[in-house]
């Protein structure tokens, strides 16, 4: 028998529903059934350290399972208020209980002609391989934590800074101005910064620059540091973001740093 993680067994209970897709939105897989998605799966949104699906259950669901088994089930960001319901994977729920949610999801959106040619769910074999733990918590990688380290050394260093989180990456604020972020494109770590349109053309002739999909009109340039961190080029960058967003004051207190070193 092929031994399965919770990934696969999500695609093969959703993808074994009547006229079902899969579709990949913002980095996750939406299923959908007639165009309409009815399962999404999640795996640590934002740093919530979950694998689970967000389905959108019959009314009333979603209030009686979470306060039912709050262990086990959650309001989703997003689409809670909408009345979808969150469904932790790996904590407790028998499989065949998740059959039954994914299965209610189903009928809340397949056309009645279709979702009366659905047979209720089988049994399902539960997963017994486990997620790459890259994919579940990738900063908590060795070499991962060990660039985060010195990118945060460094930040942290200039005058009135402090570390914060966006969407569950480590990023880093002079102020209240985010000025330097780290998160995954594609499973490879990037340190995220403002350089400013030109500087942004310029870089991005080397490979390892990326333009960001949805800050980069505004300046912000993506380094890719997964293979290797050229702390020199990292401080350049980030030093400069820092000077975009820094107030008059921080900026004379890093020139009496910069003229002591």
């Amino acid at each position: 028998m092929t031994r399965k993680n919770i990934t696969q067994v999500v695609e093969e209970l959703c993808l074994g529903l009547l006229d079902t897709t899969r579709v990949i939105s913002r980095g996750h897989p939406n299923f959908r059934v007639a165009n309409k998605t009815f399962a999404i799966y999640q795996i640590n949104h934002h740093g919530d350290g979950r694998i689970a699906l967000w389905l959108r259950s019959p009314p009333g669901s979603q209030k009686f399972y979470v306060a039912e088994d709050p262990a086990c089930y959650f309001v989703p960001p997003y689409v809670g208020p909408s009345g979808w319901l969150g469904v932790e994977l790996d904590a407790g729920l028998h499989w065949d209980t998740i059959g039954q949610r994914v299965f209610e999801a189903y009928c809340q959106v397949a056309p009645a002609k279709i979702a009366a040619q659905q047979p209720p769910p089988l049994p399902i074999e539960p997963p017994t391989k486990a997620l790459d733990p890259a994919l579940v918590a990738p900063f908590q990688q060795p070499t991962v934590t060990a660039r985060r380290e010195q990118i945060a050394d460094y930040c942290l260093g200039l005058p009135e800074t402090r570390a914060d989180q966006q969407f569950g990456a480590p990023s880093f604020k002079a102020g209240k101005k985010t000025f330097c972020t780290l998160h995954f494109h594609q499973r490879r770590l990037e340190l995220s910064v403002w350089v400013g349109p030109e500087e942004q053309f310029m870089r991005t002739i080397d490979p390892r620059y990326r333009i960001p999909q949805y800050i980069g009109h505004r300046g912000w340039l993506n380094l890719d540091i997964h293979e290797a961190l050229d702390m020199t080029e990292a401080t350049e960058l980030i030093l400069g973001s820092y000077r975009h967003f820094a107030l008059k004051r921080m900026l004379a207190a890093l020139g009496n740093i910069l003229n002591d070193e």
